[in-house]
């Protein structure tokens, strides 16, 4: 079933989180991040932050929280068999640290096809708040579904 388009503009559920030191930690190891700043509190201090600051990929995590990250996905007609990731880019607007409430606001901002159909693009944009509504990041992903109904 293909993608329609009318998606474009719908906003997707809030999601919080309470960033945790360990899970910080946990995350810069599994990515291989060596600097120390992402690790050790005093090396992070000594950087000139009061806490382990967020790595930078970790923000992508945050809607992942949610007890289905993908439903968003049946609910528009995606097959999760045919979906590929085709990109991702962030905008840094502060440094989020262990210990802040990050709130993450998700919307599809585009969906369209290539390809005769054969191709479908949904373009979903993040933005990423501290709880008092400080702008952290503007996230923004594209993914790819393979239409198998269309041959191209």
């Amino acid at each position: 079933m293909p993608i329609d388009p009318a998606v474009a503009g719908r906003e997707l559920p809030p999601c919080t989180l309470a960033v945790d030191a360990g899970r910080l930690r946990f995350f810069a190891k599994a990515i291989g991040e060596t600097d120390p700043v992402y690790t050790d509190l005093e090396a992070a201090k000594a950087a000139g932050h009061a806490e382990l600051p967020v790595p930078p990929t970790f923000l992508f995590g945050i809607e992942f929280e949610q007890p289905d990250p993908f439903a968003w996905l049946a609910d528009i007609g995606v097959d999760l068999r045919h979906l590929l990731h085709g990109e991702q880019s962030f905008t840094y607007h502060a440094v989020a640290h262990a210990g802040d409430t990050l709130v993450a606001h998700p919307r599809i901002a585009d969906a369209y096809q290539k390809k005769g159909g054969a191709l479908e693009f949904v373009v979903k944009e993040t933005a990423v708040l501290q709880a008092d509504g400080t702008p952290v990041a503007d996230l923004k992903s594209v993914l790819v579904v393979r239409n198998p109904t269309v041959k191209s």
